[in-house]
Parts: structure tokens; sequence; C-alpha cells
């Protein structure tokens, strides 16, 4: 079955996991700008990074038959000095035309500092301004549900509109908050992590199937660019049917994707 994974930063794999992904079923996936596993010296390394994003990865994609889109930001670890943060998104307008890109993202919180919210403000307005789709990370653990009310509350006064903002990481007790407001959730499967292809179908089963994702995230950690189709195996074990599969997997990202007139499905 074709499948597509939403939020995975190929930068940091291997060309055999496109190769693989490709075998899977991947057609397409979209990689959001993040911290590279080091805080960056320089903005002129945001410039490489975000050619990387735009001119490199979509042609290594394609060799294998996968559409790539991506997003630009400053990813929230590095936000806390908002003066460099904001010498970084001073880069960004000028890659927002390139074909494969989509929006800003992966912006957010990660300590729910003071100055992480700056940022994040600022990296909201680069969004508004140029009528982009915003996809957000949110924090690990003890602080995911507070830092997850912060951003939905500084996207609400900036007035954007819910519908086109993609809520990433959400877990048990953050999902209901965010699909209650109006925003599209995804959850991130990870081996030992955030959620499980196990917990993933769990809060599929509690919540339904209604402006919600799955994403594999993989990065420099312990990731596994396969997790997308393993968690509809898991799904097929459990008794859904494939529709509830296709849903999740392809239908409901290219809902969202689809906002965008960038993103277009191969073929």
């Amino acid at each position: 079955m074709a499948y597509i994974d939403p939020h995975i930063h190929m930068v940091s794999r291997t060309t055999d996991d496109y190769r693989h992904m490709a075998a899977a079923g991947c057609v397409a996936i979209t990689e959001p700008a993040f911290w590279a596993g080091f805080d960056r010296g320089s903005p002129e390394g945001f410039r490489d990074y975000f050619r990387q994003l735009t001119e490199v990865e979509p042609k290594r994609a394609a060799a294998h038959g996968i559409a790539h889109f991506c997003w630009l930001c400053i990813n929230p670890k590095e936000a806390e000095d908002v003066g460099f943060a904001r010498e970084v998104m001073a880069l960004i307008p000028e890659f927002l035309d390139r074909p494969n890109v989509l929006g800003i993202g992966e912006i957010g919180l990660n300590k729910n500092s003071r100055n992480e919210l700056e940022v994040l403000q600022a990296q909201i307005d680069i969004a508004r301004r140029h009528d982009r789709l915003i996809l957000v990370h949110t924090p690990h653990l003890e602080d995911k549900l507070k830092g997850t009310r912060l951003t939905m509350d500084a996207l609400r006064d900036a007035g954007v509109d819910p519908g086109r903002v993609l809520i990433d990481h959400v877990e048990e007790h953050t999902v209901g908050e965010v699909l209650d407001r109006g925003f599209w959730a995804g959850m991130t499967l990870y081996p030992d992590s955030k959620c499980t292809p196990q917990r993933a179908v769990d809060i599929i089963e509690c919540w339904g199937s209604e402006r919600i994702w799955i994403n594999s995230a993989g990065d420099w950690g312990h990731s596994d660019p396969l997790s997308v189709p393993k968690c509809h195996v898991e799904m097929r074990r459990r008794g859904h049917l494939q529709a509830l599969v296709d849903r999740i997997s392809l239908h409901n990202p290219t809902a969202f994707l689809g906002q965008s007139a960038r993103f277009r499905l191969p073929g």
C-alpha cells in the first residue's frame, strides 16, 4: 500500500533508508527543519542546511521514486539566543519560494522559556505573513502539556487558522486538547519514547481518525524510518480495516498538506 511519512529527517538517514521506505510503499515525505544533534555556530550553517533541504534531499528521494517536501525554521532547541535566532529567521524568506517548501516548521517550544516563546511568535508571524502551513514541535515528557498549551495559545493570539497547523508529537495526555481546539495532530513513532506503534493505535481507537496522522521522525538518535508501516501491521493485527490504515497514512496527510499548492503526490 502507498503511504506518506509526513515528518522524517532524511538528512540524518542513509540512502538505504530511502530504498527500504520505497520498497515498503512510501511515496512522499515531508522533512521539517530540526536540530542537527549539536548547536550550529553561525547563521551560514543554517543557510547551507536550507540548501540541503531544498536542493539535495529532493534529488536523493526522487532517485527512489519518493517525492520530497520540506519545512523551514530555527528549531526551538536553538532558539534560546534570540539575537542569533533572528539572524537565522532573516534567511528563511529567500527559500520560501523553493518548489518543495510547504511552510514553517518544526517550530514550538523545548523548555518553555520566554526566549523560546518570543522566537515561536516571530516564526508564526513569518508563516502568517506568507500564508504558509505550520508544523509544531511539542516538548518532551513533563513539559509537553504546558508547552502544547502555550503554543496553541500563541497560535490563537496570532489569529492563525488551527486547520492549517499540525501539532506534532502528541501523546495520550495532549491529543484530546489538540483535536478539541481544531488543530491537526501528529503521532511520532519511536521505539522507546514518544509513541510506540502500539500506543499510537490505542490513541486512534480512543480518539478516532479525524485530523490525525502517524510519522516516524527518523533522526540522528534511536529511531526507525520504517515505523509507519510497522504501525500498519499493528493495526491489521488488531483487525482494523485497510480503509482506516489508508486514512491515517495517506488520505489525512494528503488533506492537510494539500492545503499548500506545492504538495503533489507522484504520478
